[in-house]
C-alpha cells in the first residue's frame, strides 16, 4: 500500500470494509493536487481489492471538506500553487479530479459518506459522488463556486439535480451559493440518515456491515444499473436487467440465500 500524506486508508478484510479518511484538518480537508492524486490511488486500490465490499469515506476534524484549496490556486500561498495561464494545461489538470470522482461511481462496491461537518464546493461534490450519505446536524452543504466566480469543475452540474431530486433546488444552490442545512438535506433525501453526533460512526459502520454481509454480485450489478440506468430508456434498462438477473439467478449466492431462508439461518455470501 502506498504512503499517503493527506489521507488515511484502512482495509479490514475480516469485515469487508475499507475506511478512507480525508486527513488535512489543519486545512479543513481542502483538496490540493496531491490529495486528489492520493484519493485516486486509494479508490483504485479499494476497487481492485476483492477483500473489500464497502468503502466508507469520512474526514478528520470538524469539517468534512472545504472544497478546493485556495492556497493551491493561482496566486495562492502553497508551494507550487497554480500559475499557468495555458488553457490546455488547466483543462488537463482536471484529469486527477475526474479520476477519483469517476472512480467512486465506477467502483463496483457501494460507497458511504460519513459526514461530520460542512461540505463545501468540491467537498459537496465529493459527498454527491458517494452512493449513501449519513450525517449529523452539524453538516451543511454549499455549492461555493459562484462565490469566487468559478464553474463547478468536479461534475456538480450533473450530480446536483440527480442527488437533490430537483432541478429547482440544484439551480438555487448553483446560482446563490447559499448553504443547505442538514435538516433540509435529509428532507430532500440527499441524506439517507441524520443522526446525533455521538451515533454517527456507529450508524455508518452498522450500515456498512449490513451491506458487506449482503450478496456481492447482486449489489455490484445493482450499483452499476443505478447509474447506467439514468442514461437508458426503459426498454434498454429492462433488457440489461434481464441479463443481470440471469447472472444472479445462476449464482451460488442465490442458492445460499434461498437455502438460508428455508433453513431459517443467516446467509453467508461468498460472491460466487
Amino acid at each position: 500500500m502506498p504512503e499517503y500524506q493527506h489521507i488515511l486508508l484502512d482495509k479490514d478484510s475480516s469485515q469487508g470494509i475499507a475506511r478512507l479518511v480525508l486527513n488535512r484538518p489543519e486545512r479543513r480537508n481542502a483538496l490540493n493536487d496531491r490529495m486528489q492524486n492520493e484519493l485516486g490511488d486509494a479508490i483504485e486500490d479499494v476497487a481492485a481489492d476483492d477483500g473489500v465490499r464497502v468503502l466508507v469515506v469520512s474526514a478528520a476534524g470538524q469539517i468534512f471538506c472545504a472544497g478546493g484549496d485556495l492556497a493551491a490556486l493561482k496566486g495562492g500561498s502553497e508551494p507550487g500553487a497554480w500559475v499557468s495561464d495555458n488553457v490546455d494545461d488547466i483543462r488537463r489538470s482536471f484529469r486527477r479530479t475526474q479520476r477519483f470522482m469517476l472512480g467512486l461511481q465506477r467502483m463496483e462496491k457501494p460507497v458511504i459518506a460519513m459526514i461530520n461537518g460542512a461540505a463545501v464546493g468540491a467537498g459537496f461534490d465529493l459527498a454527491c459522488g458517494c452512493d449513501i450519505r449519513i450525517a449529523t446536524p452539524k453538516a451543511r452543504f454549499m455549492v461555493a463556486y459562484v462565490r469566487i466566480g468559478l464553474f463547478p469543475g468536479f461534475g456538480g452540474t450533473w450530480l446536483y439535480p440527480r442527488m437533490l431530486g430537483s432541478m429547482g433546488k440544484a439551480a438555487e444552490m448553483l446560482f446563490t451559493g447559499d448553504f443547505m442545512e442538514a435538516e433540509e438535506a435529509y428532507r430532500l433525501g440527499f441524506l439517507n440518515k441524520l443522526v446525533p453526533e455521538p451515533d454517527l460512526e456507529k450508524t455508518t459502520l452498522g450500515m456498512a456491515r449490513k451491506i458487506a454481509n449482503g450478496p456481492p454480485i447482486a449489489i455490484r450489478l445493482s450499483k452499476l444499473m443505478l447509474y447506467k440506468g439514468l442514461e437508458m430508456d426503459l426498454e434498454t434498462a429492462m433488457q440489461v436487467a434481464a441479463a443481470a438477473e440471469t447472472i444472479t439467478l445462476t449464482s451460488r449466492d442465490h442458492s445460499e440465500g434461498t437455502a438460508a431462508i428455508r433453513e431459517r439461518r443467516t446467509p453467508h455470501y461468498e460472491g460466487g
